[in-house]
């Protein structure tokens, strides 16, 4: 699914990750942790195609991203993001931020994922009407609207107490049984036990 081959990354003169080397497979469940600084947010960016490295590169279904023609078009074909903030439209309802990205998806995928992380209920309200950890709940299904192959998640769950963490955590090892892979950071070494496989990033390096 996703090799990354002696992967580097340097701001300036700073190294933020150092020859990593790894192979995640189709739905696999992979959670990295490690403390703020460790490397693993810069990991996330350049495996989900958002960042290039300095040096080595990365096969993503077989393809090196830098010889991906329209990296946009394949992000929106393969990929969920979801970022420690929200990014959503503020002058749309809930309902319609989960619909942007493919205006054709049907109201009853959008309730029934909805209804999964308990924002059924939320549906036409707008986001300044909402909690903050009702945003991020908004974010993650947006994410997983479109059914993607891959879902990057950079601490999806730093907003949510540890009941609703614990409930995105659980859907996400849903998702990877059947089929999708997954990724995510975390500093939550008990959230990471959901995952099939568990990175520990220190000083830029697994």
């Amino acid at each position: 699914m996703i090799t990354a081959r002696s992967i580097s990354h340097r701001y300036h003169n700073d190294i933020a990750l150092q020859s990593t080397t790894l192979h995640i497979t189709k739905g696999e469940f992979v959670a990295f942790i490690g403390e703020s600084g460790s490397g693993k947010s810069t990991l996330l960016s350049i495996l989900s195609t958002l960042l290039t490295p300095t040096e080595g590169d990365v096969l993503f279904l077989g393809q090196k991203v830098q010889d991906i023609q329209n990296i946009d078009s394949f992000r929106k074909e393969n990929i969920g993001f979801i970022f420690q903030f929200h990014y959503l439209i503020d002058y749309l309802n809930v309902k319609e931020n989960l619909k942007i990205a493919d205006s054709s998806i049907s109201d009853a995928t959008v309730h029934k994922l909805s209804q999964k992380l308990g924002i059924h209920h939320l549906l036409a309200k707008y986001p300044n009407e909402l909690s903050g950890g009702q945003r991020q709940r908004v974010a993650i299904v947006r994410a997983l609207i479109n059914k993607p192959k891959v879902v990057f998640a950079d601490e999806p769950t730093g907003n949510l107490d540890s009941k609703n963490s614990r409930i995105v955590f659980e859907l996400f090892k849903q998702l990877s049984q059947e089929g999708t892979t997954i990724i995510v950071t975390t500093h939550n070494k008990q959230l990471a036990d959901f995952a099939d496989t568990i990175y520990e990033v220190s000083d830029g390096a697994l």
